[in-house]
C-alpha cells in the first residue's frame, strides 16, 4: 500500500520539532558557548536542518530562511517555505530564557498557507491548523507585548495613549503567540523586521481567526523581492478597533 505524502502542515511541524530538539541539545551540551557564540552555532545548526529537511520532504519548493543566501528564483515560484531557524537569538543564548521560537511557513500563490511557531524549551508547537479558543481576557488595561530589550519609542508612545501595560519579552513570535495564550492582548511592532520574522506567527494567528496587518492597516505580503517587512499588528479582537484607532490617531511611522 503506498503511504500518502504528509500535507504541509505535518511538513512544518516535523521540521520545526526537529530544529527544536536539535537546539536545545545544542544548548545543553555546548555549556562551553555562550553569547554570541552560542547565538552563531544555534541559527547555523537549525538552518542547515531545517533546509535539509525541507529539501528531502519537499523539494520542488523554494526557501527563503534568514541565514540563508536569498535566491531570487523564489519570486517565479509559486510555493517558497518561509523560515526563521531561530528567533530570539539573545534569549536563546541566556540559558534558561525560554522565550524563543523557531519559526516555518509555506506562501503559495499569494498566501500563507501553512505555519507553525514551535517554542522548544516551553515544549510547545503552535500550529495554523489546529486552533485553540481564546482564554477569556480579563479586567484591566490593554497588554501590550514588547521587547525586553528594545521597546521602540513608537510602542511606548502608543501605550501611553491607550493607558496600556506594557510586557516584556523576547521573540516576534514569542509575543504573537502571547496574544493567542492570554498573557497579553495585543502585539504591535514598528522597530524594523523581516518576512522570516512574522510568516510564522501570522500565518498561526490567521488560523486562530486573527486578523493581522500592518501598523497602517494594510494587508502583509510575503514572498517580495525585498523581504523587509518592517511592522506588524496582531490583536485580541476585543481590543482591536481601540489599537486600531490610536495607531491612525498616532498617524505615520
Amino acid at each position: 500500500m503506498t503511504v500518502p505524502p504528509a500535507n504541509d502542515h505535518e511538513v512544518a511541524a516535523a521540521v520545526a520539532a526537529e530544529a527544536g530538539r536539535a537546539l536545545l541539545a545544542v544548548r545543553a551540551e555546548r555549556t562551553d558557548l555562550d553569547g554570541p557564540a552560542l547565538k552563531d552555532l544555534g541559527d547555523r545548526i537549525s538552518h542547515e536542518l531545517i533546509t535539509r529537511l525541507l529539501a528531502e520532504r519537499r523539494p520542488d519548493d523554494a526557501v527563503l530562511s534568514e541565514e540563508g543566501a536569498d535566491d531570487k528564483a523564489r519570486l517565479a515560484a509559486r510555493r517558497v517555505w518561509i523560515v526563521d531557524p531561530l528567533d530570539g537569538t539573545r534569549e536563546f543564548s541566556e540559558r534558561p530564557r525560554d522565550d524563543w521560537a523557531v519559526h516555518v511557513a509555506l506562501w503559495e500563490d499569494g498566501d500563507l498557507v501553512a505555519g507553525v511557531v514551535g517554542l522548544p524549551a516551553r515544549e510547545l508547537v503552535h500550529r495554523m491548523d489546529r486552533p485553540v479558543p481564546l482564554p477569556p481576557r480579563p479586567d484591566g488595561p490593554v497588554r501590550l507585548a514588547v521587547s525586553r530589550s528594545r521597546p521602540p519609542a513608537f510602542v511606548v508612545e502608543l501605550a501611553e495613549r491607550l493607558g496600556a501595560e506594557l510586557v516584556p519579552m523576547g521573540s516576534a513570535g514569542v509575543k504573537a503567540m502571547a496574544v493567542l495564550d492570554g498573557t497579553v492582548d495585543a502585539y504591535v511592532h514598528a522597530g524594523g523586521q523581516y518576512e522570516w520574522d512574522s510568516a510564522a506567527p501570522v500565518a498561526v494567528a490567521i488560523g486562530h481567526g486573527l486578523a493581522p496587518t500592518r501598523v497602517d492597516g494594510s494587508a502583509l505580503e510575503y514572498n517580495r523581492d525585498n523581504p523587509w517587512l518592517p511592522d506588524l499588528v496582531v490583536a485580541r479582537p476585543e481590543v482591536l478597533g481601540v489599537v486600531r484607532r490610536a495607531l491612525d490617531d498616532l498617524g505615520t511611522l
